[in-house]
């Protein structure tokens, strides 16, 4: 029969041993989480890079003018527009329209359509249909034409540029038409 002196040593290599792996595994971890925060940060770094090339030249700009309370003039835009490379605009997303927001965020295409609608509203004219859209900028009012149209009309309403008083009928946003609307 073993001593009680004897259990006890046994246990007590059993739980260094057990400790002594714990220990190892605990280095691992931390070697591995300082590897993995190293990775982390700079994958932060470069996401913040690639925001700031990718950010429109104008926004800092835009922010001075919102702080002072005035809004770039149209002249102002055109020559911010320029600024930007077009390797660097978005060409399907279409953000969400708030106050003192350009229009140069937007692809060429959502440009044309709420420059189309900013013509018509500045005439008092009426909504625009898709098929309207196509005849006035020069494309054949083909199927596939008019529904691309409408697709990107769509997404601007949703996004509250435009406005849909009827369906399928097309002006600009009670905002965007309004004062400081249009830049």
């Amino acid at each position: 029969m073993p001593s009680v002196v004897g259990l006890l040593e046994q246990r007590e290599l059993g739980a260094r041993r057990r400790l002594d792996g714990l220990r190892e595994e605990a280095d691992r971890i931390q070697a591995e989480l300082a590897v993995a925060e190293r990775e982390w940060k700079e994958w932060a770094i470069a996401c913040s890079r690639v925001g700031e090339v990718l950010a429109p030249a104008d926004e800092s700009a835009q922010d001075h003018a919102r702080v002072e309370g005035t809004a770039p003039t149209a002249g102002e835009q055109t020559a911010k527009t320029s600024q930007v490379p077009d390797a660097a605009k978005t060409k399907s997303q279409v953000p969400v329209w708030r106050e003192g927001l350009a229009w140069a965020v937007l692809s060429v295409d959502y440009q044309r359509i709420l420059t189309a609608l900013a013509d018509r509203h500045r005439l008092h004219q009426g909504p625009l249909t898709c098929q309207e859209m196509a005849a006035a900028f020069g494309m054949d009012a083909v199927p596939a034409r008019v529904e691309a149209l409408r697709s990107k009309a769509k997404r601007l309403v949703a996004r509250g540029w435009l406005a849909e008083p009827a369906p399928g009928r097309f002006t600009l946003a009670q905002a965007v038409a309004g004062p400081g609307g249009g830049s």
